[in-house]
């Protein structure tokens, strides 16, 4: 029996590549450049099995392709917003996504953002790599600790709950949070988390608030002017969800105008073009999509898409099944 035909858009780890190659007939992205609309077309009338990432815009007008073969999307990514699941579903292809695997180093990089805004690493560096760097001094570059502040979370799931633990047993910091589907009192109480009733309440309240939302056409510029309005002067805003659940041309504003005091981003609407207007703020540190981005995540991530591959194509329900 031939093995299914399976299509990277870019490229793996070796070993998830290496475990792909001796279990199906697979073709590699060898130049790792980003699929076009028409290549995403051409892989679902050629292939089995089609592996996007979370940067493959898998639209209706993708989705569309003809003659269709392709009966699998095995997503190299926890969000599932780039692709139109209500198309995909009609057209009988099932979904899959890889969660757990990514969330201690997506919570990581949410920490290490709250701390490299809140001490002014990033412009810090910038300072010893030009070569402007005099020598210490009492009131050189002071910024504010984050230990015992107040984190407010957008978000309560898994990465949420992975930051407010990191955050209160390691940082001290009381947590407050906003989601529709609060854990159990028992959890709270072991993270030191409080819930609140509203978005509002948690950005009138935190030191430093993160966002740990999914990307949705509901939560586009969830975080608008008058949002941001509500922040404390004081306060840092930390991204590693989706850019567009933050309106970047608010954000740049209130950053310019010191409205708060500064912010942590992951993520970028439209990335990876950045708006150029970020470029010149001081008080903003800006990391390349980087939540996922170490050896282990990477490589399990392509592991659970594998586990998922096989599950389908032995005729069972993968574990990850989004639809």
């Amino acid at each position: 029996m031939a093995k299914p035909k399976v299509i990277l858009t870019r490229r793996w780890s070796e070993a998830a590549e290496a475990r792909l190659l001796e279990l199906f007939d697979v073709s590699l992205n060898e130049s790792d450049k980003p699929f076009s609309p028409g290549h995403l077309q051409d892989a679902l009338r050629n292939y089995d099995a089609v592996l996007p990432t979370v940067t493959d815009a898998i639209t209706a007008e993708v989705l569309s392709a003809e003659p269709l073969r392709a009966k699998i999307l095995g997503n190299f990514g926890v969000g599932f917003n780039h692709i139109d699941l209500q198309v995909a579903k009609a057209r009988g292809i099932t979904v899959t996504n890889t969660p757990d695997v990514l969330t201690d180093c997506t919570a990581d990089i949410a920490m290490a953002l709250m701390l490299a805004v809140a001490r002014r690493i990033g412009e810090g560096e910038r300072i010893v790599r030009s070569g402007r760097w005099k020598g210490w001094r009492p009131n050189q570059m002071l910024g504010v600790k984050i230990t015992g502040k107040t984190l407010g979370l957008i978000g309560f799931g898994r990465i949420g709950l992975a930051v407010a633990k990191k955050a209160h047993c390691g940082f001290d910091m009381p947590v407050i949070f906003y989601t529709p589907h609060p854990p159990s009192p028992a959890i709270c109480e072991k993270l030191g988390a409080t819930p609140c009733d509203s978005i509002e309440a948690v950005l009138r309240e935190a030191d430093f608030v993160s966002l740990h939302c999914p990307g949705s056409k509901a939560n586009r510029h969830l975080i608008n002017a008058e949002r941001l309005a509500l922040m404390k002067p004081s306060a840092f805003l930390i991204n590693t969800a989706r850019g567009d659940v933050v309106d970047n041309e608010a954000l740049i504003q209130a950053l310019k105008n010191q409205a708060i005091a500064g912010a942590g981003l992951d993520v970028f609407e439209g990335e990876p073009n950045i708006n150029p207007g970020f470029l010149e703020l001081e008080n903003a540190v800006l990391v390349p999509h980087l939540g996922s981005a170490t050896v282990e995540t990477r490589n399990a991530m392509g592991m659970r898409v594998i586990d998922n591959l096989i599950a389908f194509f032995n005729g069972e329900v993968p574990r990850d099944k989004v639809i």
